[in-house]
């Protein structure tokens, strides 16, 4: 079974844990919206901006010539999804579903699309979305997905064109808690979404956060953006943070039980420095994957294992775990 979203090879060991008929457990992953986690629990996705956006866009463009509550629509993913909205006259609006992320900021914020007959498809960006140097805050992905949506909106209403003006009433507010101002987007939110499913964890590639690596309990601290992700499904019942290549740093904060997981990288190269020297190899990703049995990946990993005095959990890329010092600490 595969996780059509990110690619993730699902092992039977995780839907064997899931205690759900086959055929099941196949719609609900299919969907998008469902990860399975290693324990056999499944998480809600939520939608992107970029996908409310595109909704919103398709919808008002409809209600142009007919009566609407809810659309489909494409996603980066090759997915499509239903929506619900509501829709009048050329004005529609659709609400943020952030599935199962509890922290999500965009959780529940209102989209609008206003549309007008037009002899070609115009896009604009209006209040509450950010911009950056005068650039409307639309990343290219969700700005395709809102274009295909109102082509799929003109091929049902017969309509040559449409002038589509999407905003966010409560965007400017909403964006003090992002991180748009050092991002330098001022003047609301950013529409975004490479797949056009949010991940129901928190994906924030900040800071490293010292005083959530002291209070957790069990942590799983990883050095890369897959290492988060993965870690997420590997882990439940686990906070997770990214420490990039602040390994020792954040060791030296950890208090609680701790996992050391990620892509080979920067954990073998924090734990034995000289690993590629007289090896032939100019990277540890290229040593990976061309010999995945090298007995100098064992022997980073003892190293790690020694220096951290925790249980450390090398990645391949596609979230199958290379070696597990299987260490417990």
């Amino acid at each position: 079974m595969i996780d059509p979203v990110n690619n993730f090879q699902i092992p039977d060991e995780w839907v064997k844990r899931a205690k759900l008929p086959a055929r099941e457990l196949n719609e609900l992953i299919s969907s998008g919206r469902y990860v399975l986690l290693s324990d056999g629990s499944l998480l809600r996705r939520g939608y992107t901006t970029g996908t409310t956006a595109a909704a919103a866009a398709k919808a008002s463009v409809l209600s142009l010539k007919m009566k609407v509550s809810e659309v489909s629509v494409p996603t980066p993913a090759g997915i499509r999804v239903t929506l619900p909205v509501t829709a009048r006259n050329g004005r529609a609006s659709a609400v943020k579903d952030s599935g199962d992320h509890g922290s999500d900021v965009t959780r529940g914020m209102e989209i609008i699309a206003e549309a007008k007959e037009h002899d070609a498809i115009v896009i604009r960006a209006g209040v509450g979305i950010g911009s950056k140097r005068g650039i409307p805050a639309i990343n290219p992905a969700p700005m395709r997905q809102i274009e295909a949506s109102i082509k799929e909106a003109l091929a049902e209403t017969g309509l040559k064109g449409a002038h589509v003006t999407i905003s966010v009433p409560e965007g400017e507010e909403i964006a003090l808690r992002t991180l748009n101002g050092k991002l330098g987007i001022i003047g609301g939110v950013s529409i975004l979404g490479t797949t056009g499913f949010v991940e129901p964890w928190n994906e924030h590639l900040g800071e490293m956060k010292e005083e959530l690596i002291r209070s957790a309990e069990r942590l799983v601290l990883t050095t890369g953006r897959l290492g988060m992700r993965y870690s997420h499904m590997l882990f439940p019942g686990y906070e997770v943070v990214l420490i990039g290549s602040d390994i020792s740093r954040g060791l030296k904060a950890a208090g609680g039980e701790v996992i050391l997981c990620g892509l080979p990288g920067l954990i073998m190269n924090w734990a034995y420095p000289d690993i590629l020297k007289g090896s032939g190899y100019l990277t540890v990703q290229e040593m990976v994957e061309a010999d995945p049995e090298n007995p100098l990946i064992d022997r980073a990993l003892g190293r790690a294992a020694r220096l951290s005095g925790k249980r450390v959990v090398l990645l391949n890329r596609n979230g199958t775990v290379l070696r597990d010092s299987g260490e417990r600490k």
